[in-house]
């Protein structure tokens, strides 16, 4: 990948940046996704337009996706809610953007001679991943501050809404496509209505009451 330029091993701001983000954390059904990014070297003119998923459109997310996933190194890492109830939602939030990086590491790494230290995880939030041995940085609000971190927050939120989208097609009474898992009033009416379904996050207020 060419657009990976070699960092300087003497100067520390040459480091390649990760930027990881989650979706779905506060959902009541679905999986939770992370996705870690690193954009291409020379910039071209859409990451100007890259920021946090939620104050995009649905049609601009999918085209900012596209160029992101066509240009860029990234992927995606998802837990069940099976590995949600089991672990919690914050520990497997975390597991994920731990794979997530992991796994773009694996990727960059094919392409140059690189090592951790070639590189600087910027993670959205207040937390840093733990057992991760990159050098890395909490931002709160970081989908807004840095460009790595929207760029990631954009792949993930595209993934995970279109799971939940086929996800509708399975079980059509909870209008998945709609809300994607997020506990709008129509989705709890339809937990009360159906009791859950296997994508139902089971340790959550609001599903746990309905588990038979």
């Amino acid at each position: 990948m060419a657009y990976l330029r070699p960092p300087s091993r003497q100067n520390k701001d040459s480091r390649l940046v990760i930027g990881v983000d989650e979706v779905g954390r506060g959902c009541l059904a679905g999986p939770v996704v992370a996705a870690a990014v690193i954009l291409p070297a020379d910039r071209p003119d859409w990451v100007l337009e890259v920021k946090d998923s939620k104050k995009l459109s649905a049609k601009k997310r999918e085209l900012l996706a596209s160029k992101i996933r066509e240009s860029s190194v990234w992927s995606v890492a998802e837990m069940t809610p099976e590995i949600i109830d089991q672990f919690n939602i914050l520990n497997a939030t975390l597991l994920a953007m731990h794979r997530a990086v992991l796994s773009v590491f694996q990727i960059a790494k094919q392409e140059r001679d690189l090592s951790v230290e070639d590189f600087l995880v910027l993670v959205d939030g207040n937390q840093n991943i733990p057992d991760l041995t990159f050098a890395q940085k909490a931002l709160i609000g970081g989908d807004n501050l840095s460009k790595s971190i929207g760029a990631a927050s954009i792949v993930a939120k595209v993934y995970r809404d279109n799971l939940m989208k086929e996800a509708d097609t399975s079980y059509p009474e909870y209008g998945f496509s709609k809300h994607k898992g997020y506990g709008t009033e129509e989705h709890r009416e339809a937990i009360m209505v159906y009791g859950p379904c296997p994508l139902h996050r089971k340790t959550f207020r609001g599903v746990y009451e309905y588990v038979r």
